[in-house]
């Protein structure tokens, strides 16, 4: 069964997936209004959990310690209440696997080596080679399609990330490469990071520790 996340835990868990974010920002991940989100947002620093900076000229909201761990908290209880453990447990086992090849596709969008240059700069002019990186991408979309339709029903947080996806690809397809990979904007990679981020964080793991 599908599980509807209280509003409180998307707004923490939004802070955790953005990591750094202001209000606009927050509500937007799971399509809240901007107000709700706003006022809990200020219930959450008054907790403690969450905490307003600002750098060069920019500000957002960011994850305290005791909110990382509050969230982590919320997160378990969540997913031992629907009982989901063991599917999002599953879609992470089969994730893994892909996001060695995702990580591969940035790279080889990244760099072209040479026998020179093994780290040479890809410039775009090879279009079979940028081809393949976006027929990766297009099986690697493949792939996130059939892991969201297990893990989105069981909890409905996750719901979009294929589609998410699926759009950077096709702005990709359609011309613009920097969809591949740019930051501060729903590209390939950061989609990709992104529900990396949700898994651990769900099944309360580390980065890099598996």
């Amino acid at each position: 069964m599908t599980d509807a996340s209280a509003t409180g835990l998307l707004v923490l868990h939004a802070v955790r997936l953005k990591g750094f974010g202001d209000e606009v920002a927050v509500a937007a991940r799971f399509g809240l209004e901007v107000d709700v989100a706003a006022e809990l947002l200020l219930d959450l620093q008054a907790y403690g959990w969450v905490a307003w900076s600002e750098f060069a000229g920019s500000g957002g909201w960011s994850l305290t310690e005791t909110g990382r761990a509050e969230n982590a908290r919320q997160l378990a209880a969540e997913l031992d209440q629907v009982g989901g453990r063991p599917a999002i447990q599953q879609a992470y086992s089969d994730f893994l696997p892909l996001n060695g090849r995702l990580q591969r596709a940035c790279t080889d969008w990244q760099l072209r080596p040479t026998a020179s240059d093994p780290l040479a700069f890809n410039d775009h002019t090879d279009l079979d080679w940028d081809q393949q990186v976006i027929d990766e991408l297009g099986a690697l979309s493949d792939s996130l399609k059939k892991i969201s339709a297990g893990i989105c029903g069981v909890l409905g947080r996750f719901d979009g990330y294929d589609h998410r996806f699926a759009t950077a690809l096709e702005r990709v397809r359609a011309g613009d490469g920097s969809w591949v990979d740019k930051s501060g904007a729903d590209s390939c990679h950061t989609v990709w990071f992104e529900l990396h981020e949700d898994l651990i964080a769900t099944l309360g793991l580390t980065r890099g520790t598996h």
